[in-house]
């Protein structure tokens, strides 16, 4: 949904105010541009903008909610903080266009059913928001960014005279069913994002609410409806085919997580096995596993503790990726266990079970990647429970 390509042109637009106090003439358009998903995790789910053309005066610009630069000061620091700032951008939209063009995704334009006053409106609010002191927003994946930036504004040059509740959308889903429909299943994106984020995402929501994936704005615009005193206009006029590709699909890697997680699998049910017919316990084993383990937990609870992310509360990852194992992992490199190690292995595999029940009772869906995982600790977990044998 996001691009950072157009930077420069961004630079430039913005110091140039010829449009600023401009009347748009009965000619000018209101074009919501969707694309295709791209190959980098951040343009799987596609893109919205909104295009304003004018012929009469030689206008045709694209504003972009999209824009991010991974130079900024602190960026990295500000992302895992849950501070990412993004900025509205204007350009000409044959920039927009060329850099479709030279990716080959698709891109369509639904032109908006306006009068002259919604069109002005548009623009004004736009035109606003590009000023330097505007520009810069607080991003979030699921409920602000580039597309539901365009429910919005929409929202406000209508003056909430929208009707975005199509018959053809089922209701009442969860953001994470539909960010998994977008995502392929076994792709380190799926994996990564359905770790970091917590039950905000397993809520039935409103379908208005979808409209934070490109898609569903240019399904939901494409049955609005502008509400009249007598009958009910369609919101799109008419909708256009500019760039006319496949769509990228995800294709099979040895290094998927089902792939990587599986073989991990079995290596610690191998090994396992091997250390039950010999009496025997792999130090080195229980170390990684534990400390890799608890370093994750540790992770998810500052993302829930300490971050802004809307998101990473109420995540029960952290039952299985459980942050003390990061101190206990240490304590598996003693030559004479502690007494309690093996009942606290057995809590452990007490919080796996609490990890099923929430996926089956739907409290919080997790990744399928995640099976192979479960399965791997619960063996290790199992058998530490009962044979922890001294070094």
């Amino acid at each position: 949904m996001t691009k950072k390509y157009f930077l420069l042109f961004f630079s430039i637009f913005l110091l140039n105010s010829f449009f600023a106090q401009i009347k748009l003439s009965e000619t000018a358009e209101i074009g919501i541009i969707t694309a295709g998903p791209g190959k980098a995790l951040y343009e799987k789910f596609g893109h919205s903008a909104i295009r304003i053309k004018d012929p009469a005066i030689g206008l045709d610009v694209i504003y972009n909610y999209g824009i991010f630069d991974f130079n900024q000061p602190n960026f990295y620091t500000n992302f895992a903080q849950g501070k990412m700032y993004y900025l509205l951008a204007k350009y000409d939209f044959k920039y927009f266009l060329n850099s479709y063009r030279h990716d080959k995704r698709w891109v369509k334009q639904q032109v908006l059913n306006v009068s002259q006053k919604e069109k002005q409106a548009f623009f004004n609010y736009l035109e606003k928001n590009t000023l330097k002191e505007n520009a810069t927003y607080l991003y979030d994946p699921f409920f602000n960014n580039c597309a539901t930036k365009l429910r919005d504004i929409t929202k406000i040059a209508f003056q909430n005279k929208i009707d975005f509740n199509p018959k053809t959308i089922p209701e009442k889903q969860s953001l994470r069913f539909l960010m998994n429909k977008e995502l392929h299943w076994n792709s380190w994106g799926n994996f990564g994002i359905n770790l970091i984020a917590g039950t905000i995402l397993d809520k039935e929501r409103k379908i208005t609410e979808y409209m934070y994936l490109p898609d569903y704005v240019h399904a939901l615009f494409k049955e609005g409806k502008i509400l009249g005193n007598t009958k009910n206009q369609n919101l799109v006029k008419r909708e256009d085919v500019l760039l006319d590709y496949k769509e990228n699909t995800e294709s099979f890697s040895i290094f998927s997580p089902v792939v990587i997680f599986s073989a991990l699998f079995i290596f610690v049910l191998w090994t396992t096995f091997r250390n039950k017919q010999t009496n025997q316990r792999n130090k080195y084993l229980d170390f990684i596993l534990l400390f890799t383990n608890g370093l994750l937990g540790f992770f998810l609870l500052y993302l829930w503790l300490f971050s802004s992310h809307i998101t990473a509360p109420n995540n029960f990852n952290i039952l299985w990726a459980f942050a003390p194992n990061l101190f206990i992992a240490f304590l598996t490199l003693q030559k004479t266990p502690k007494k309690w190690l093996p009942f606290y292995f057995k809590g452990l595999v007490v919080l796996l079970v609490c990890v099923g029940l929430l996926w089956i009772l739907n409290i919080q869906v997790f990744a399928l990647t995640n099976i192979p995982i479960l399965l791997l600790i619960f063996v290790r977990y199992l058998y530490l429970s009962k044979h922890y044998y001294p070094l």
